[in-house]
């Protein structure tokens, strides 16, 4: 669940100091994440050759310098469209990928050449050791048969351009990108190559990325269940009490010990009021008893971003009025999964529109206090695709494929009633319909409820 924000993992990134600072106080320390996974370099060069085949002209796409987040807490994740098309997880790295028309135009080099900066040995001190284009086996490592130094691409675009009148890179979207990363390199191209028209690849890449891989799907997996598990762990700690950080810290914990680098996006735990809030991170508040708690937490797997919440009683019972908001949301979220299939659309207003599915549902199911229908407290969208992203870009709309990886997350928020219930699940696309990656947690209320009984029982055979 993310609106308008350039993505939740960001906002951890910069917002989520606190959180930190208490997991290391309330709870121990979780060991070492296990090693980054990466798919086979075939892969990565399958990709290529899928978005050359689409542009048919000179591609540059850069990777982050590592000086985009001066966050202390920040941990270095690479620019997404360079990652998905190189594996390469290190700063100061860039792609240039040329057609093979170039080879009729007098183009004598490479058509596939990665670019990395000169090893620092100094700078290695304080942050380990790095690839540099001189390494023994660089090549194997990387899966290019041409590694060259960074240094060399400025001159090399240049003499591209006397060729091609166009030239593919990242350009700057119209959302907020904090760090200027398009904005920034794309200006760079334009001075390297100033005769040539610089256009947008972003679109082109994005469409290849809505699909996922064997291996895709298998990271995504891993985030999930890691996300399953801290959702597990906090409904069996769930009480009133607690305060929100301390069940978003437990959350983390789970996922650092299941190997999970960072969050995907910044904890979500609003308990009472704070459960209307859709992107509600500040932590602060007590949980009370009889009020409900949302919690929208999820891991990052080798970059690989989960997303699943969960509405659950403070005091492991619903109240009547809880529950009966939870079952509309619950039947709404039903009612959209019953129609998933390929062919369907995620927004809209036509018949094969799985928003309007859901939202006909809560519209036609319940009232507020003043008899009036629910539909005006669902104030979000139904869905968003999954990847390297919590809200994976896909190119141009279109309609739902085998492969692609969403989410079905319909909301119920009534400020006036301190009540907020989101259910948020994650599925794959298949053939024939689909499949529900966070079956492992429940969603029906007697089970959450059964669940948050036994982990009282557990709490009180542990009491001294």
């Amino acid at each position: 669940m993310r609106g308008d924000w350039m993505n939740k993992r960001s906002s951890f990134l910069r917002g989520s100091l606190i959180l930190l600072f208490l997991t290391v106080l309330l709870v121990p320390l979780a060991p070492p994440a296990g090693a980054w996974e990466r798919e086979p370099n075939s892969v990565f060069a399958e990709r290529r050759a899928k978005l050359m085949a689409a542009v048919g002209a000179p591609v540059v796409i850069f990777g982050y310098t590592g000086h985009e987040e001066a966050n202390p807490s920040y941990v270095f994740m690479q620019e997404e469209n360079f990652y998905y098309l190189t594996g390469h997880n290190e700063e100061g790295a860039a792609l240039l990928l040329v057609p093979e028309s170039a080879e009729e135009k007098g183009w004598t080099g490479p058509r596939e050449i990665l670019y990395l900066p000169p090893r620092d040995l100094a700078q290695e001190k304080w942050n380990g050791a790095r690839m540099g284009p001189d390494d023994p086996g660089i090549k194997e490592k990387t899966g290019f048969a041409d590694v060259e130094v960074f240094t060399k691409l400025h001159d090399t675009l240049g003499g591209l351009a006397k060729n091609f009148p166009e030239i593919y890179t990242e350009l700057p979207g119209h959302h907020s990108e904090g760090y200027p990363h398009a904005e920034n390199w794309s200006k760079w191209v334009k001075d390297a190559a100033p005769q040539a028209a610089v256009k947008d690849v972003s679109s082109a890449v994005s469409t290849l990325r809505a699909i996922k891989s064997p291996g895709e799907l298998a990271l995504l997996t891993k985030a999930i269940e890691a996300s399953i598990d801290a959702h597990f762990a906090a409904m069996k700690m769930m009480r009133s009490g607690l305060y929100e950080y301390q069940v978003a810290a437990k959350m983390v914990e789970i996922h650092s010990e299941a190997g999970c680098e960072t969050e995907a996006y910044s904890p979500i735990v609003g308990s009472g009021i704070n459960s209307t809030v859709l992107h509600y991170n500040k932590l602060d508040r007590k949980i009370d008893g009889g009020e409900i708690a949302l919690l929208d937490v999820a891991g990052q797997y080798s970059g690989y971003a989960a997303d699943i919440t969960r509405t659950i009683p403070a005091d492991g019972k619903y109240t009547p009025r809880q529950r009966e908001i939870y079952e509309i949301v619950l039947g709404a979220q039903n009612a959209a999964l019953a129609a998933l299939k390929p062919g369907m659309m995620m927004g809209g207003k036509d018949s094969n529109s799985l928003q309007k599915i859901a939202m006909d549902y809560i519209d036609s199911h319940g009232k507020d206090k003043e008899g009036r229908s629910l539909g005006r407290y669902y104030i979000h969208g139904l869905s968003h695709h999954l990847g390297l992203n919590v809200h994976d870009p896909i190119g141009p709309s279109r309609p739902l494929e085998p492969g692609m990886v969403i989410t079905i997350e319909p909301g119920i928020y009534i400020p006036e009633e301190n009540l907020g219930v989101r259910i948020e699940d994650d599925v794959l696309i298949t053939p024939t319909g689909y499949k529900l990656l966070t079956a492992r947690l429940p969603r029906s209320p007697d089970e959450i409820e059964k669940i948050m009984a036994d982990g009282k029982v557990e709490r009180e055979k542990q009491r001294p």
